[in-house]
């Protein structure tokens, strides 16, 4: 299996397994991914989804011999359904990275909310090398992230950069050695699924929305919370505080 799924404890692992390509994509191996966020999306019982390896390696990228023989055209194409996926994905999203994470293997990340990477990582967006632009929305996240002259020299460049250059950059949230990785990620994954499901969801919800006047995103704020602080999530979660 090239995609491995397992649901443990709230939480729905999609791991890359396909290490005699590096994790290389193919549209079969995106159909796959596309059906486990969908379910997961369906599922009240999946509260995070984390992606990870069963190997050394995040992703390669697309494989390339897949990709030249069937090149994405239209909405239907495999990685545009996943990045469609991503896009709208409600629920948190977490993600271990080990060894290399180069094109869809770097800006994938720029969907997920927490990413942890290994010290081995090397990151790399090759995108104008191949004659190519930037996809799955990198152009502008990672412009929103750190600025238009960082993200040039990532996409214009697109150099590899490592692990430690990643965290600076604002691309993942911690680095630790490989041995560490899937633990801590795991860890921090079932985290999230033992908070509030309905919190989580509108508190990421409200962070990817699109910029607005202050004034008015407070009041939707309120408008917000105050309907949370009805909800049965938020009296149970009162509830256990004050029996403390």
């Amino acid at each position: 299996m090239s995609i491995r799924i397992q649901d443990k404890d709230g939480v729905r692992t999609i791991a890359f397994a396909r290490p005699e390509k590096k994790n290389a994509i193919t549209g079969e191996m995106y159909l796959k991914i596309v059906d486990a966020l969908s379910s997961a999306a369906a599922n009240p019982d999946i509260k995070v989804v984390l992606f990870a390896s069963t190997n050394e390696n995040f992703t390669a990228g697309n494989d390339v011999g897949d990709f030249v023989a069937n090149p994405p055209s239209g909405p239907d194409a495999p990685v545009i359904q996943l990045l469609k996926q991503l896009c709208e994905f409600k629920k948190p999203i977490v993600a271990a990275v080990p060894g290399l994470a180069i094109g869809i293997g770097t800006t994938l990340l720029l969907h997920c909310d927490l990413v942890y990477a290994s010290d081995t990582a090397k990151f790399k967006m090759p995108f104008v090398d191949l004659g190519l632009v930037p996809e799955a929305g990198s152009s502008q996240l990672l412009v929103q992230l750190m600025g238009h002259q960082r993200a040039a020299e990532l996409l214009l460049l697109g150099e590899a950069f490592d692990a430690n250059r990643a965290l600076a950059l604002g691309i993942v949230n911690q680095v630790v050695p490989q041995t560490e990785l899937l633990s801590l990620a795991r860890a921090k994954a079932a985290q999230l699924a033992a908070k509030p499901t309905n919190a989580l969801i509108t508190s990421k919800a409200l962070m990817k929305r699109a910029p607005e006047p202050l004034w008015e995103r407070m009041q939707l704020e309120a408008k917000l919370f105050s309907e949370a602080l009805n909800s049965p999530e938020a009296k149970a979660a009162f509830a256990r505080f004050l029996s403390k």
